[in-house]
């Protein structure tokens, strides 16, 4: 139970909803690895953090990135752990620690050092000699911290283990070994997937959901446990995850599909996630990639779920701080992952670029940041009909969050993989507890993701219903009046009921209602809509270029112009540049986003130095799961290819990008023989900082790239597998480099 001074710091929970001092709120947390991430990027990852809508950072403490030796622990540098937490504090964000001491996360042994792996104790129990250890990491982490892990700081959450299943005792004694070394927090939480027992109202049970994974086999086809996310459900458990880990390492959990409606125990705690998949990491074995609406549709589905609390992982990607800490099959786990890379496809990339995920999933978190108070006291409803099984490509998945009075119809028509079908002529009737409203017969186009009012109160007047998606409001204030905003879905058109009128609504005029004023913006705008949120003030904004901002000036980078939404005006006003950001001086290009333009971006020249040798059709097998390549195979069958970076590239106020197209298995970029950076391929662009990766003028950058035979059993995403299956005998090619420069933030007001 929380103490006296744990629960004085204005966090409350109910079995429904979390409450900050009083008022309802859906916090949403994104994760990032302080230690995988250089730490002169740490103010910049928080600050796009804050810009996504995330309002409480989430990092695991990887106790092998910190001690390699007994009894020494390091926290210099990119381990400062204190410097975090007040890089984290002065981006205007709050923290979930995550302290293990077992993390997972891909690392080497779960994050035990190797020290301690080999240790003769029962690891992740009780066993004093185990404990032994852990105290004394505690309390190394707990020194270094120096009073920031309390109540009333920046920390307001603590996760124990990982991934812990069956010793709710073990979660006690670990919540007591950290209490004695210094580190508390008005929240502990504990991962609850998986059936995993926890002890009655001590921890927060958060849970898990995943459009796909590497863990699975690299035959096996999209399974059960993925697809179930994809229909609205009140079971919240996610068996599938881990499930692999669990076996090998002995723990007895729940091996069902998480498909069905059996109630899961959230032990007087409301529904809530950690692990909401933004993004997926590589495996050799298996290498799964998800686009936007995969992402945006899951994180969607749990809104319409219930969801109290929306926790991504990861939302920032990054590189492992050194050789040798990546989950491996030679260290006793069932997959390989690359030994430096961990981009994860987050919404964030490693190199600081934003992916089309990051877009999709800002709409949804203004949504919950203006609307958090009303959702507190929304149950979730299912409609009586339902999809009939995991093929029902047809029937309407849909929920309502409802208090009885008023709304929200969420709907996600769209899955990974199989799209679903169109449904024509959709009559949704919703009931209330004095009424039911009937929304006029739509077209509800596949792909479509939305969260439509009903009966919703604003500005003295009601919202019948809408077709269009609740984004934010925007207050009044001195005279002014206060407008919701909505934004139109993707080929549907919007049309809106107030107080029993219908309108035909013309995107972008308001329309009078109460003492405000309701706009729907153009669907065409969603991906370039930013909601600023401060203690004072919320500003709507709309630009193509990359927005950022900390608990003080809003930052851009990119040259398009940025506007702000007027509601005195009533319509949009563009804002001023205080200091416009460096001019490129190699391609000049922009892009939505934040990315440039490949199309404008600059050439590498490439020296082929050697070239590949015939590959195996594998190196070997852990169970079914292929064994990766390790670095003598690496030096053996790679071609090499020396690339001529230009001195001015490696400018810092640049900030340039090297984007790699390529195709084949692995590929490393090595920096004076160095290697900086590694990637299986899976289809995608590789792209990678030339400062991080410490490029200077005088570097010789090497790329070392091993092909791929055309007779792998590698579970390959279906574009990659189509461009595998034109070669010959092996695929390993370099299609371009470019170098694309970001330029510097620049303010704007």
């Amino acid at each position: 139970m929380p103490t006296a001074n744990e629960a004085a710091h204005g966090l409350s929970v109910t079995d429904r909803a979390v409450f900050r001092d009083g008022v309802g709120w859906v916090p949403v947390s994104g994760e990032l690895h302080f230690s995988r991430l250089p730490r002169a990027r740490w103010a910049e990852r928080l600050r796009q953090l804050r810009a996504a809508g995330i309002t409480l950072a989430s990092t695991y403490v990887f106790w092998n990135h910190h001690s390699s030796t007994p009894g020494e622990a390091r926290f210099d540098g990119n381990l400062d752990v204190a410097a975090f937490v007040d890089e984290v504090e002065a981006a205007g964000l709050q923290l979930i620690l995550r302290i293990g001491p077992w993390c997972h996360g891909e690392a080497r042994n779960g994050g035990f050092p190797d020290w301690v792996q080999d240790a003769n104790v029962a690891h992740r129990t009780d066993d004093p000699a185990y404990l032994d250890l852990v105290a004394e990491w505690f309390g190394q982490l707990g020194a270094a911290l120096n009073g920031r892990a309390q109540p009333g700081g920046p920390i307001i959450g603590i996760q124990l283990e990982n991934e812990l299943y069956d010793r709710p005792e073990h979660l006690l004694t670990l919540k007591r070994l950290a209490r004695e070394n210094g580190m508390s927090a008005p929240l502990w939480t504990a991962t609850a997937w998986g059936g995993a027992e926890l002890p009655d109202g001590d921890f927060f049970p958060l849970f898990s959901g995943y459009a796909d994974g590497f863990w699975a086999d690299p035959e096996q086809e999209w399974d059960p446990s993925f697809r179930a996310h994809y229909f609205f459900s009140h079971e919240w458990d996610d068996p599938g995850v881990g499930a692999d880990v669990r076996a090998a390492q002995g723990f007895a959990a729940d091996s069902g599909t998480g498909s069905g409606e059996t109630a899961t125990d959230l032990h007087g705690f409301p529904p809530a996630t950690c692990e909401l998949g933004s993004g997926m990491a590589t495996a050799y074995h298996r290498r799964p990639v998800l686009d936007a609406d995969d992402i945006a549709a899951l994180a969607n589905v749990t809104i319409g779920n219930g969801s109290a609390w929306q926790g991504y992982f990861m939302y920032v990607g990054g590189v492992n701080p050194g050789p040798g800490l990546q989950e491996t099959q030679a260290t006793g786990y069932p997959n390989d992952l690359p030994e430096l890379g961990y981009d994860f496809h987050a919404p964030i990339g490693q190199s600081g670029d934003l992916h089309p995920s990051a877009a999709r999933l800002r709409v949804q978190h203004a949504f919950l940041s203006a609307f958090g108070d009303r959702l507190a006291s929304m149950t979730s409803t299912l409609p009586d009909a339902v999809p009939a099984g995991f093929d029902d490509r047809s029937t309407l998945r849909w929920a309502l969050r409802s208090d009885g009075t008023q709304g929200v119809i969420v709907i996600s028509q769209h899955q990974p993989y199989e799209r679903l079908d169109a449904v024509l002529d959709a009559e949704l009737r919703i009931t209330l507890e004095e009424e039911e409203i009937a929304l006029p017969a739509v077209d509800i186009p596949a792909g479509t993701i939305a969260r439509w009012p009903v009966a919703w109160n604003f500005a003295g007047a009601r919202i019948d219903w809408a077709t269009a998606s609740l984004l934010t409001e925007l207050p009044g204030g001195g005279g002014d009046a206060s407008t919701l905003v909505l934004v139109a879905e993707r080929d549907i058109a919007p049309v809106i009921s107030i107080d029993g009128i219908v309108h035909t609504v013309v995107p972008g005029t308001p329309i009078a209602a109460g003492s405000g004023y309701v706009v729907v913006l153009d669907a065409r705008d969603a991906d370039h809509l930013w909601v600023r949120e401060s203690d004072t003030e919320r500003m709507l904004l709309r630009t193509a270029a990359e927005l950022s901002w900390g608990a003080g000036d809003l930052l851009v980078r990119g040259s398009a112009p940025v506007e702000v939404y007027d509601p005195a005006a009533r319509g949009w006003r563009e804002l001023t540049r205080r200091n416009a950001a460096s001019a490129s001086a190699i391609s000049g290009a922009d892009a939505e986003n934040g990315r440039g333009s490949s199309d404008a971006a600059t050439a590498v020249n490439l020296t082929a130095v050697r070239t590949a040798t015939p590959v195996p059709e594998a190196y070997g097998f852990g169970g079914s799961r292929h064994r990766a390549p390790v670095r003598d195979d690496i030096d053996q069958h790679a071609a090499v290819f020396r690339l001529d970076v230009p001195s001015e590239a490696t400018d810092p106020t640049l900030d340039a990008v090297l984007d790699i197209d390529w195709a084949g298995d692995v590929a490393e970029l090595r920096v004076d023989g160095r290697p900086v950076d590694d990637r299986f391929w899976d289809g995608e662009r590789w792209s990678i900082s030339i400062v991080d990766a410490g490029i200077t003028p005088t570097s010789e950058v090497t790329v070392h790239l091993v092909p791929l035979p055309v007779s792998t059993t590698i579970a390959l995403p279906s574009r990659a597998r189509a461009c595998l299956e034109l070669a010959d005998q092996q695929l390993g090619v370099i299609d371009a480099i470019t170098i694309r420069t970001r330029g510097a933030w620049g303010a704007v007001n």
